[in-house]
C-alpha cells in the first residue's frame, strides 16, 4: 500500500516515518507555506533534505510559497480565533496533500502534524477526513503523539535541526507573548 505523507519538518518526519514505513511504501510531500519567516522556512527545508536524503525516502516538493495570500487569509482569521487560523493552516497543506496524492494514485495520504502534542489533533483528523472525502481519496489516520518522544530524540541525536515553534508568525510571537517587556 502507497502512502503520500504530509511532512512539515525533518523532527516531525522521523519517528512516523519509521515506524509507518515498516508496513507502508511510504513518499514524503514538502509543502509549508505556512513557514515564516523566509529564512525559518528555508532553514527548515535544508534540514528535512538533508534528512531525507540520508534515509534515502521518496521525496515530493511543492515549493509554493503564497506569502501575500496566507497571510492575508491568516490575518483575517486570527482575528476572530486562533482555532479559525490553524483550521486554515491545516486545510490548505491536508487539500494540497490530498490532491497530490489522488493525482499520483497513492493508496491513502497521511501527515506528521498528528505527532506533535500541541497541535489541534482532532481538528487536523476531522479536516483531512473531510477533505479525503471530497477528492476521492482515503485520510491515513493514527495518533503519532505516541512517537513524539522518541522523534525528539531522534533529531538530537542526528543533529537536525529543531524549531521552537509550529511554523507560522503567528506561533512565533505567540510562544514569547506572555513575556513582559519591560
Amino acid at each position: 500500500m502507497r502512502m503520500l505523507m504530509h511532512a512539515c519538518c525533518a523532527p516531525c518526519l522521523m519517528a512516523p516515518y519509521k515506524h509507518l514505513s515498516e508496513k507502508y511504501d511510504i513518499t514524503v510531500f514538502w509543502y509549508n507555506p505556512n513557514i515564516q519567516p523566509y529564512r525559518e522556512y528555508l532553514r527548515r527545508l535544508k534540514a528535512f533534505k538533508e534528512y531525507t536524503k540520508r534515509i534515502n525516502a521518496k521525496v515530493i516538493y511543492d515549493y509554493s510559497y503564497p506569502l501575500e495570500e496566507w497571510l492575508y487569509k491568516a490575518s483575517i482569521l486570527s482575528k476572530k480565533s486562533n482555532v479559525l487560523r490553524c483550521k486554515y493552516c491545516y486545510a490548505d497543506r491536508l487539500y494540497k496533500t490530498a490532491l497530490k496524492a489522488k493525482e499520483l494514485n497513492f493508496d491513502f495520504f497521511s501527515t506528521t502534524l498528528l505527532l506533535a502534542p500541541y497541535q489541534k489533533h482532532e481538528i487536523i483528523k476531522e479536516i483531512a477526513e473531510r477533505i479525503g472525502k471530497s477528492v476521492g481519496i482515503k485520510f491515513y489516520y493514527e495518533d503519532m503523539r505516541k512517537w513524539f518522544d522518541e522523534g525528539e530524540r531522534m533529531a538530537r541525536e542526528a543533529g537536525i535541526y529543531r524549531q521552537g515553534y509550529c511554523g507560522c508568525i503567528y506561533s512565533e510571537a505567540d510562544r514569547y507573548w506572555r513575556e513582559k517587556i519591560e
